[in-house]
């Protein structure tokens, strides 16, 4: 692959000393001086190339795709993103050329409308695997092309198509064409209403993953839709959908499918306790990777229903959930049976050292990475339950704890720990004292961060380093 970055210097002039016949990637970032003439010599001494990467090249227009489209025949990958000259021509030179194009990405492109994307998903048909789309002026009839040519998408990103509507998307699902969708992700359209999602879930039987983002439309009853038909969906990510409420997702894991494993639920605002629990809780054995991030009026109640919701969880990520303490946290804990890898407790501020402790004692022996960072009421305590307990921990972050040099020592003296990464950035208690323990830790260790750790020294550092010299040393 053959990269220009921020080329100022990159012309006409230079472009037949660099590119040969037997060039398959290019990639052109941030190169103002290169036009269409140049790259047009690209295509004219490349008819090899397979895949093509135009970003920020403002001298580039219509005139400069249609070349590549004449000169590389055997494209398979194209990324336009934010060239003003480049419009609905160009695309449709691809399309009449390039028909054996597997990916198609085209990002803040003010002149590309319906006619350029329609073009190039009906010519490569067979063969168009992704799309993205971003921030273009398209409407609800490129969505209709899409659903009724696009058989052989598995991958379909629309980010920011305003003019899109409710009608776009409900078409391109029932077009019936997406059979083969398998990952969908949708951010900041208003057209994903709750019949837009009841239709793709209906006709689009693949689909395995969606992520959905700053959907404002969408709310429980188009979730439960959704469920009702997509049974084989594996993974849901939820970001700033604030329809959604707790209620909708107890629902949605009552209904899913056998195959489900992952939910993310980040920034939802309408995720929050409710006043009254269903009489009956659901169960869902299948889930094991679950997010619940930045939702601040998730507090106790609602994370012990989770526990006892989900009990083969694997990887947890609860950070930033401000106001979660050890009485919803231990439920979670102690309800999980299937044993827990990864958990991210970063950001939750009243945590203790009482459910550090249940943590490691209930899962030390499965448990590979801990994050504690900004976790203030961490102390010796849990780094002594962690060496005790813990003998698979790869990756620990103590970042802002109230850890001291005797936590530390005890850490670094456990045998049987093989800390892979050790994060001690920003706690203030850590002195120099510790030095000696850490240069004892052992080859295992790959990544160790120090920065803030003030009470250490440069000298320490620098002593460090050479008894680590092996280790990757941030300071």
């Amino acid at each position: 692959m053959v990269a220009f970055y921020g080329g100022e210097g990159l012309c006409e002039d230079v472009v037949h000393l660099v590119f040969g016949p037997n060039l398959c990637s290019l990639a052109l970032w941030d190169v103002p001086l290169v036009t269409d003439a140049g790259l047009a010599e690209i295509a004219a001494g490349c008819p090899s190339l397979e895949r093509l990467d135009i970003t920020r090249c403002p001298l580039i227009t219509d005139k400069g795709l249609t070349a590549v489209a004449q000169g590389c025949p055997n494209l398979l990958s194209l990324t336009v993103e934010s060239c003003p000259g480049v419009g609905n021509d160009g695309l449709r030179a691809i399309g009449r050329c390039c028909s054996k194009l597997q990916a198609l990405n085209i990002k803040n492109c003010a002149l590309v409308g319906d006619q350029g994307i329609s073009s190039v998903v009906c010519a490569a048909t067979a063969s168009l695997t992704k799309i993205r789309l971003q921030g273009l002026n398209i409407t609800d009839a490129s969505l209709a092309v899409i659903g009724y040519y696009g058989k052989a998408v598995t991958d379909l990103t629309l980010v920011r198509l305003s003019a899109v509507a409710e009608r776009g998307f409900w078409v391109m699902a029932n077009a019936a064409g997406l059979q083969n969708l398998r990952c969908m992700s949708v951010i900041s359209c208003p057209g994903v209403t709750n019949l837009a999602l009841a239709s793709i879930a209906k006709f689009c039987p693949s689909l395995r993953q969606l992520s959905l983002r700053k959907c404002g439309h969408m709310t429980d009853a188009g979730l439960k839709a959704f469920t009702d038909s997509a049974r084989l969906l594996e993974s849901l990510q939820l970001e700033e959908c604030n329809g959604v409420t707790l209620v909708g997702i107890l629902a949605f894991l009552v209904n899913c499918g056998h195959k489900f494993r992952s939910l993310s639920l980040v920034k939802c605002m309408g995720i929050k306790d409710i006043s009254s629990m269903p009489a009956q809780l659901p169960l869902c054995k299948s889930l094991q990777f679950l997010t619940i991030k930045d939702c601040p009026g998730f507090t106790d109640a609602s994370l012990a229903v989770v526990g006892m919701v989900c009990p083969y969880l694997e990887q947890v990520d609860l950070s930033g959930l401000r106001e979660v303490t050890d009485r919803g946290l231990l439920p979670l804990i102690n309800s999980s049976e299937g044993g827990l890898v990864k958990v991210d407790l970063s950001g939750c501020k009243n945590i203790t050292d009482a459910a550090v402790s249940a943590l490691v004692k209930g899962h030390g022996k499965s448990l590979k990475q801990v994050s504690l960072e900004g976790c203030g009421k961490i102390t010796d305590a849990s780094l002594l339950a962690i060496s005790e307990n813990c003998s698979e921990l790869a990756e620990l972050d103590l970042s802002k704890c109230m850890v001291s040099d005797n936590g530390v020592a005890m850490l670094a003296s456990a045998k049987h720990l093989k800390l892979r990464v050790l994060s001690l950035s920003g706690c203030s208690k850590v002195t120099q004292k510790i030095v000696p323990f850490l240069g004892n830790m052992g080859q295992s260790l790959e990544g160790l961060n120090l920065q803030f750790c003030n009470m250490i020294g440069n000298h320490n550092i620098a002593s460090l380093e050479k008894q680590l010299w092996w280790c990757d040393i941030l300071a």
